[in-house]
């Protein structure tokens, strides 16, 4: 699939935008001592405090 110049650099700024706000996500949920669900690639759901989040580095 070959993409315009422009809908890559659009895909780009959605992609930091949804990492901006998982970021925000994990670092309001770790203030607040919650947990956070998370799936692995087979769809097996975990329940993950977010203090662990933030240690843990990002991939």
């Amino acid at each position: 699939m070959n993409l315009k110049p422009e809908n890559i650099e659009l895909r780009g700024k959605i992609m930091a935008g949804i990492h901006k706000a998982v970021d925000k996500l994990i670092i309001s949920s770790a203030a607040n001592d919650e947990k956070l669900v998370l799936a692995d690639k087979d769809g097996n759901i975990k329940h993950v405090p977010a203090k662990d989040l933030l240690a843990t580095p990002s991939k």
